[in-house]
């Protein structure tokens, strides 16, 4: 299946949920919230949630800072 994250196409073997594709790409920061085709998912959903071939992620990681 591929995918566009951040901008860069990415290929998996089948069809993986939000949060299976976070643990695939090792990104596990609380802070940080993912949209799918510009759409955001809620968090209670990334188990659930199947992206299809060809959809644009976006995985925003918010830092604190001042």
């Amino acid at each position: 299946m591929k995918l566009i994250i951040n901008g860069e196409e990415r290929k998996f073997e089948s069809s993986l949920t939000i949060l299976e594709i976070l643990e695939k790409l090792q990104i596990k920061d609380k802070a940080m919230a993912v949209a799918v085709n510009m759409e955001i998912v809620k968090k209670d959903k990334w188990n659930s949630f199947v992206p299809k071939e060809n959809d644009k992620l976006e995985i925003l990681q918010f830092v604190g800072g001042g």
